[in-house]
């Protein structure tokens, strides 16, 4: 079984309010989401925007539940921008998660990402990077990694649905195009299965590589409507295509055996974006929890 001593587990902001779309738990407070978090047994979470700026009134309010940051979502933008307009504000990022204790940095390539069109259908507009694209994420990424290693920290990249980073093939191209010192993987299992890949085999072949993990549900209904409609990924989110394990159609089981089987040692953080109108956030949160620990151990 998995071990305590090398699982932190963690759970996202997204579930009790939703960066993307505000309107989702935009009435859910900071204090209402990191109490739920903390009452619902995880030990740390990821930051979201109502999270303070300031490390200090971050720092406190996570103390007082017994919380620390994981790590936090980075936008890049190599493939579309100077590579200096994203290495400052990277740098920034970096600085404020080093002060806050994350060893990890989430990053994912948004140029030309369409998972913020709320009207772009996900699978028919989903981008591609030409070759000259790949050059200069590739190439940015290893630099972007050489930053993180100045902190004691490791830069895990998020292949992520509408972007040109999403399939197991995409995943193998930036896992060969980029240094393994410098660049390691986020494994999300919502995002491969809802991309109609196998999570188990892109886990056991980087395995290695995966210093972040993203435990995150599908429902198999949804997913099916999405693509026959041609729904775009905020829609599929609205449509209630994510949830959190325990309460999808994905069995986690072998997921927990290869990771048991490993040595991976960070997080597991749950990650499902709902409507909390429709979802509660505590309730799901609690069912996740009640899920790892009977499938998982910990």
């Amino acid at each position: 079984m998995l071990s305590k001593e090398n699982i932190q587990l963690g759970i996202a902001p997204i579930g009790w309010t939703n960066d993307d779309m505000p309107e989702l738990g935009g009435e859910i407070t900071f204090e209402q989401c990191i109490s739920e978090m903390a009452l619902s047994g995880f030990s740390g979470t990821e930051v979201g925007n109502k999270y303070p700026n300031n490390v200090e009134d971050l720092k406190k309010a996570l103390q007082l539940r017994k919380l620390s940051i994981a790590s936090a979502w980075f936008s890049a933008f190599l493939t579309t921008q100077p590579y200096e307009e994203t290495a400052i504000a990277f740098i920034k990022h970096r600085d404020f998660l080093s002060e806050m204790g994350a060893k990890v940095i989430v990053v994912s390539e948004q140029g030309k990402s369409i998972q913020g069109n709320i009207d772009e259908p996900l699978f028919k507009h989903k981008p591609e990077f030409n070759e000259e694209e790949w050059v200069k994420l590739s190439k940015g990424l290893n630099k972007l990694g050489e930053l993180a290693k100045e902190k004691d920290m490791k830069l895990v990249y998020h292949h992520h649905m509408g972007t040109g980073v999403q399939t197991a093939e995409e995943i193998d191209r930036l896992m060969a195009n980029t240094d393994e010192q410098l660049v390691y993987l986020l494994f999300d299992t919502g995002h491969l299965y809802f991309s109609g890949e196998d999570p188990v085999f892109v886990l056991k072949k980087y395995i290695d590589r995966i210093k972040h993990v993203h435990l995150k549900d599908v429902r198999d209904t949804v997913a099916e409507m999405v693509r026959k409609d041609q729904l775009s990924f905020l829609q599929a989110v609205k449509a209630g295509v994510f949830t959190v394990p325990g309460d999808g159609s994905y069995d986690f089981k072998s997921i927990f055996s290869v990771l048991s089987d490993s040595d991976y040692k960070g997080w597991f953080i749950v990650e499902a974006e709902q409507d909390p109108a429709k979802a509660n956030p505590l309730e799901y949160a609690i069912i996740a929890r009640n899920y790892i620990q009977e499938k998982a151990g910990i």
